[in-house]
């Protein structure tokens, strides 16, 4: 379809200007009615976080996601995008895209007087009607809001003149979404340059006696003050802003393996097979909430869920790497590839303890919990009665990364106890697939105290306890 390309076409297509929080708000009200969640690619904040922004959203106001490090925060607000209109009008030239009905800038309000209908129309894509800034503490008046050109000084133009203004990123988002992440470190001079934004809609620029009224949409993210210490948000810009979320991890184990399958990069090559058991994911995702329950772990900074991502990708490719050393074509991790997420797991998070080796003790404890965890959800005791009985009779399995995973599927003829919970365990017969499911089986009875275990680097030996 043509879109007008001329101010008196726009006119005759019946084409209306809006607020750009009025047309958010009848985008949302068009998805809630089609029963659509407003922002796609975001799991377990359906009943929390979500219901809050559709609240902030239909009433119109500016909005503050507040919370940890890795909650989502700047992908809800990159996605909000989506209920802005596809095409918007402006006056062809406009660096603030102005609204063909309504001008603001010199340049805008000239070529409607001089071209009246004729004034040419441009159409913008709802992705350049984003603008974002990170906050840092360098961060000026003039990033934001805008300065003098000195080059369109130095062409002859008098500094009276408003085309000597070079503006700054929220009047290029005019009839946008503004996005400032990291508010807190914002110097606190600066925050008040956005007092007029947020309350009066405007924008002064110094040294010329002009107010653009802006139409915008602002939204910031922050982390908790508490934590930070590096600034704060003075308390008239908190004030108005028109809602506060609180953003949250996801509160389950189950929660945060969907987001790691929806988020971690696949790993694909020629000639291999990749199938991680949902057992192996639940005991990632569950490390990442046993870490958050830990009084080692400095809950202030938070764990992240870039955590559970990281892990699941470390987990698949110490897998993989084992695999292509045996020569095997599936890739399935198994309980000894945990020990590869030292690496991916010591450097997203901060630990309480200063004790030298410590850390490494801290994270072991957590993923030996978080396997114990997962084993008593996923199998039943009595089923393993047999299994322990064989070790407890003199029975012996070496398990490691050097083992090949051919080796393992000869204990489903000498404990055959183990296929019933292999089916409980959803795990395919095929070698790798019983390799990982033994490994699971065996270290969840040692944590459980049923078996004993000796470990010499990385390689283990399981017996019974007597």
């Amino acid at each position: 379809m043509t879109r007008p390309g001329t101010l008196g076409e726009l006119r005759a297509s019946g084409w209306v200007s809006r607020p750009v929080k009025d047309e958010v708000r009848a985008n949302a009200i068009a998805r809630i009615s089609e029963g659509r969640q407003l922002v796609d690619g975001v799991v377990g904040y359906e009943d929390t976080v979500l219901p809050q922004l559709e609240n902030a959203l239909l009433a119109g106001h500016d909005v503050i996601f507040l919370g940890e490090r890795g909650q989502a925060k700047t992908r809800m607000i990159r996605s909000l995008t989506d209920l802005l209109d596809e095409w918007m009008p402006i006056v062809a030239g406009s660096e603030i895209n102005d609204d063909p009905y309504h001008p603001i800038s010199h340049h805008g309000r000239v070529m409607v007087a001089e071209r009246g209908d004729e004034t040419p129309i441009e159409w913008v894509h709802r992705e350049r009607r984003f603008g974002e800034k990170l906050a840092t503490p360098d961060t000026s008046i003039a990033d934001l809001i805008g300065e003098v050109d000195p080059i369109k000084v130095a062409e002859g133009r008098y500094l009276s003149d408003e085309l000597t203004i070079h503006y700054g990123l929220v009047p290029r988002t005019n009839r946008g979404i503004f996005s400032i992440n990291e508010l807190p470190d914002l110097a606190e001079r600066i925050q008040v340059g956005l007092l007029n934004v947020l309350e009066e809609r405007d924008v002064q620029i110094r040294g010329y006696k002009i107010r653009l009224p802006i139409d915008t949409m602002l939204v910031a993210s922050a982390n908790p003050e508490d934590y930070t210490n590096r600034g704060r948000i003075i308390t008239p810009l908190k004030d108005r802003f028109g809602a506060q979320i609180r953003t949250h991890y996801p509160l389950d184990a189950e929660l945060e393996a969907a987001v790691v399958k929806q988020e971690a990069r696949p790993l694909t090559a020629d000639g291999l097979t990749v199938h991680v058991p949902e057992f192996m994911a639940e005991i990632v995702a569950e490390t990442s909430q046993q870490a958050r329950r830990s009084p080692h772990i400095n809950q202030r900074s938070g764990v992240s869920v870039r955590l559970s991502i990281a892990n699941y990708e470390t987990l698949v490719a110490n897998a993989t790497r084992r695999a292509l050393r045996h020569g095997e074509h599936e890739v399935v991790p198994r309980v000894s590839d945990l020990d590869a997420l030292v690496a991916s797991t010591a450097g997203k998070v901060e630990f309480e303890t200063v004790d030298d080796g410590r850390e490494e003790q801290v994270l072991d404890r957590i993923v030996k919990t978080a396997v114990l965890e997962t084993f008593r959800a996923r199998t039943r005791p009595e089923k393993l009665t047999d299994v322990v009985n064989s070790f407890e009779e003199g029975m012996v399995v070496h398990t490691g990364e050097d083992i090949a995973s051919s080796e393992y599927g000869r204990l489903l003829d000498e404990l055959p106890a183990l296929r019933e919970t292999l089916a409980d365990l959803d795990v395919p017969e095929s070698p790798a697939g019983v390799a990982s499911a033994v490994e699971f089986v065996l270290e969840g009875l040692h944590l459980s105290k049923r078996l004993n275990k000796d470990a010499v680097g990385g390689r283990a030996s399981y017996r019974g306890r007597g």
